[in-house]
């Protein structure tokens, strides 16, 4: 029989069943379930426990939740544009994001700072942290992340330049493995005029610095 918690979880990820809910469709996700359970059974504990028992069913949900942004094209959020006459650098810093890193699927979090310089299109300031969220909630690295959104930029807004510069912690590294807890992760992206001229890297460079 179909339980509630299935129903509530494919009425908000549609994908999961790709059509009517049917008992089909709940086996196929019962085999989810049990996989993580025999999972958990493989590291040495009992999913059927107090504490465990609801944890495979939060493991699938929490895993949708954390890759939405494989459901959506996220540089339509910057179609939505302004007619302000402005060419000089805009830089929103400071954006939070957390993905999943596609080789152990550990998380990998922290703050990308994204700069432009318009020719004739200037978009929302939120609408770049949209866009940021998208992109970070897939499976993802870091390096096509940076070059994801500085193009996404590009092809949109068409500015006279774009720059990217992320900053992580991934706990693929932190948190297991070679357990450096203190390593971060640096990447950066240029397009444009911040490809051309050191002095606007330089520039850009200076206002995260400040």
């Amino acid at each position: 029989m179909i339980n509630e918690q299935l129903i509530s979880l494919i009425n908000k990820y549609p994908d999961l069943a790709q059509g009517p809910i049917n008992e089909h469709q709940y086996d196929q996700t019962s085999q989810i379930i049990h996989g993580i359970k025999k999972l958990i059974q493989l590291c040495g504990d009992d999913p059927e426990r107090d504490g465990l028992i609801e944890t495979p069913y939060r493991v699938l949900k929490a895993y949708l939740e954390y890759t939405e942004g494989n459901h959506e094209n996220p540089m339509l959020h910057l179609e939505k544009t302004f007619d302000v006459n402005h060419q000089e650098l805009i830089l929103v810093r400071d954006i939070e994001f957390h993905s999943l890193c596609e080789h152990h699927f550990a998380p990998f979090f922290g703050v990308a700072h994204i700069g432009y310089i318009p020719k004739t299109k200037i978009t929302g300031l939120s609408k770049i942290a949209r866009m940021v969220e998208g992109y970070a909630k897939r499976f993802q690295v870091q390096e096509r992340l940076t070059n994801q959104l500085a193009d996404a930029m590009e092809i949109v807004l068409e500015p006279q330049g774009t720059m990217v510069v992320i900053e992580a912690k991934h706990m693929c590294m932190c948190g297991r493995g070679i357990k450096k807890t203190s390593a971060s992760t640096t990447t950066t992206a240029v397009r444009g005029y911040f490809a051309d001229r050191a002095d606007a890297r330089s520039e850009f460079l200076s206002l995260l610095n400040r």
